[in-house]
C-alpha cells in the first residue's frame, strides 16, 4: 500500500494559532498532526509513504530524522507552489504502484483504506474519492453520486441540510492520471475533478468514519479532543 500525503500548504488561516510552521506540524494533543496521520497509516497497513512538501519543508524533514517509522518514507519538494494537482503529480513521479492513495496533510478521515482500494478496483475507476455524510454545514461543497457510486457532479459551497462531502482521501490510478495533460501548476479539485467529472471516471466510497479538518482555528481547537 503506497500513500502520498500532501503537506506543502501554507496554513494561512491557522497562522494566528500555530505561527509560520507547516500546517501538518500543528500540535494536536501534544504531537504534530502528521504524527497522528503516521499512526493511522501504520494501523491501515501502509508500506511506503511519499511526502509532498513545500512551505517550511525543512521543519518536516528535520522532524523526520528524530522519528522511527514502520514504513519507508521518501519526499519531494515543490520549489514553488504547484497547487494540489501539481503536488500530487510531482509525488507520483516517485510512486511505483498502479493505484496510489493520496491524503491531505490537514485532514483525518479514519476510513479503512483497504476498503477504499477494493472499491476503486471493483468499479474500475480512474479516481475514487472517500466521501462523508455531513449535516447542517456550509464550509464544504457537495458531491453527487448515482446508484452505481459514480460521481456525477460537484456542487458549490453553500448551506446544506445534509449531503456528501469530499473527505480528502483519494485512490488514483497512476497511469490514467499521469496520461492527462495539465499545466505545471493546477488545482486537483478544479482542474481535474470538476473538469472531468462528466466523463464518469470518478467513483465515490462513502463511509461514516471519524473526520476532522484542522484547516481553520475552530476545527483545530476541536481536534484537541482525542482523535
Amino acid at each position: 500500500m503506497e500513500c502520498i500525503i500532501l503537506a506543502g500548504g501554507l496554513g494561512t488561516r491557522l497562522r494566528g494559532v500555530i505561527g509560520n510552521q507547516p500546517k501538518c506540524m500543528a500540535p494536536v494533543q501534544g504531537k504534530p498532526f502528521l504524527e497522528h496521520m503516521f499512526a493511522y497509516l501504520e494501523q491501515q497497513g501502509c508500506t511506503r509513504l511519499i511526502l509532498s512538501l513545500g512551505h517550511r519543508h525543512e521543519v518536516i524533514t528535520d522532524w523526520l530524522t528524530t522519528q522511527n517509522h514502520p514504513f519507508g518514507i521518501t519526499h519531494v519538494i515543490e520549489q514553488e507552489p504547484l497547487g494540489t494537482g501539481g503536488g500530487i503529480r510531482l509525488a507520483m513521479q516517485q510512486s511505483t504502484t498502479q493505484n496510489v492513495l493520496v491524503l491531505n496533510g490537514d485532514t483525518m478521515f479514519r476510513i479503512p483504506l483497504s476498503g477504499l482500494l477494493d472499491h476503486h478496483r471493483r468499479h474500475n475507476a480512474e479516481t475514487t474519492l472517500a466521501l462523508k455524510t455531513m449535516h447542517q454545514f456550509q464550509r464544504y461543497g457537495v458531491v453527487r453520486v448515482n446508484e452505481q457510486h459514480t460521481i456525477t457532479a460537484f456542487e458549490e459551497k453553500k448551506y446544506y441540510e445534509t449531503g456528501l462531502i469530499n473527505g480528502g482521501i483519494y485512490c488514483i490510478n497512476r497511469e490514467r492520471f499521469l496520461a492527462r495533460t495539465f499545466p505545471e501548476k493546477f488545482s486537483f479539485e478544479k482542474d481535474y475533478l470538476e473538469r472531468y467529472v462528466r466523463e464518469g471516471v470518478f467513483s465515490g466510497y462513502t463511509h461514516d468514519a471519524y473526520f476532522i479538518d484542522i484547516g481553520i482555528p475552530e476545527d483545530y481547537e476541536r481536534a484537541q479532543t482525542p482523535l
